[in-house]
């Protein structure tokens, strides 16, 4: 039987407790391929339409899994692979406690989860090999990650500092006491 939106659903929805389901700790047949998709700006899409239901998208995000560089949804029964374009998350908004050296930033993703920077939940910074274009994430769970949206990158360089990386001077963010640089300071215009 090939696996369809709808039984996968419903099993994730079976499976569902309190927090987020173990997926680390299911290992169900490869199933094959769902046509289901998400784009760059976080849509989820199934069979190329987008999917209108927040409830339904935020159950599916809870059963997502990596392994390698492939997207999973995993049930206890089922593993099925999605396409994901860029990072299956996009961090919509942020929580600034304690502005200083000790500061924590929270982020918001677009399916409701919470990630507070830090050792655990590291920020990173990918350039575009072509245009140098910033694409910056955070690691919200298990090798999952949020592309930080637009806004929330502008308001996170408007309270960025400089600090040392690699013996050299970066110019990047502080939260969770660790700092997570941006771009060398020399490259500041």
């Amino acid at each position: 039987m090939k696996p369809d939106a709808a039984s996968i659903a419903a099993a994730a929805r079976a499976a569902a407790g309190r927090g987020l389901p173990p997926v680390h700790l299911w290992n169900p047949p490869f199933c094959g391929e769902l046509d289901m998709r998400i784009a760059r700006d976080g849509t989820w899409f199934y069979q190329k339409t987008p999917i209108g239901r927040p409830e339904l998208v935020r159950l599916f995000s809870t059963i997502l899994r990596k392994d390698g560089d492939e997207y999973f949804l995993v049930t206890p029964v089922e593993k099925v692979r999605i396409q994901v374009d860029d990072a299956p998350f996009v961090a919509v908004d942020f929580h600034l406690d304690a502005p200083g050296p000790d500061q924590t930033i929270t982020f918001e993703t677009n399916v409701g989860d919470f990630a507070t920077a830090g050792p655990d939940h590291p920020i990173r910074v990918a350039r575009d090999p072509e245009t140098g274009e910033p694409a910056p994430y955070v690691l919200v769970r298990a090798d999952l990650e949020a592309l930080i949206d637009r806004k929330s990158f502008y308001r996170l360089v408007d309270i960025g500092t400089h600090g040392e990386h690699a013996g050299e001077s970066w110019f990047g963010i502080r939260s969770g006491g660790a700092f997570f640089p941006f771009i060398p300071s020399a490259q500041l215009g």
